[in-house]
């Protein structure tokens, strides 16, 4: 790891990053079963993955928040957010079980043939993700509720202002891997969009 004062860090399986983020889990789940923190929209009781050749952030923010299923259950995630990101060789993909008829996998691609895709005030709830990162001018353990260099917390998470978070002026993540459970963002523009559904799994990794 290089040092914070020169600027950047580099992660092999950046995952590892947001091990701090389980004891602020933790207390969010505390706060929550007293109903100190405002709800936000049910997640459905499904994963995606999504995978990139490479996403280059600008404004960079990271910290532990719950997100609520339909049915009421609560699932710990990592919430990573950008001011702005271009995202090339996006795939993302879903495997719906269909009663009697068995699995149907929809996937979705985007930001190949050179032109990216781009989006803005982007957030990612993610439970895993495997990739290689560089950061620049990052801190580490910031309050979620102080972070200055990105979008901020997202309006309505379920995520306790005063828990570790971490901030970057910008990131580049490599070879991703994700799996997650919702995206929002305020503008999303995807060039050269295809998706496709077909019978059986067919997930992007």
């Amino acid at each position: 790891m290089e040092s914070l004062a020169r600027g950047g860090t580099r992660w092999k399986r950046f995952a590892v990053v947001m091990v701090p983020s389980v004891a602020a889990t933790a207390a969010i789940g505390v706060a929550l079963s007293q109903g100190a923190l405002a709800a936000s929209f049910s997640v459905s009781g499904q994963q995606f993955k999504v995978s990139t050749d490479r996403l280059d952030g600008t404004g960079f923010v990271q910290y532990g928040a719950i997100d609520a299923q339909k049915g009421g259950k609560q699932v710990p995630v990592a919430v990573s957010g950008f001011s702005n990101a271009k995202i090339r060789n996006l795939c993302q993909s879903v495997v719906v079980p269909v009663p009697v008829f068995g699995d149907v996998s929809m996937k979705l691609s985007a930001g190949g043939g050179g032109t990216p895709v781009e989006a803005k005030n982007l957030y990612i709830d993610l439970d895993q993700l495997d990739a290689d990162a560089t950061f620049n001018n990052i801190d580490i353990g910031v309050a979620a509720g102080s972070t200055t260099k990105g979008p901020g917390m997202h309006k309505g998470d379920k995520a306790d202002p005063g828990s570790f978070a971490q901030q970057a002026d910008s990131a580049t993540l490599t070879h991703v891997h994700q799996t997650a459970w919702a995206t929002t963002a305020g503008t999303f523009k995807l060039s050269g969009l295809k998706m496709s559904v077909a019978k059986g799994k067919s997930e992007c990794f």
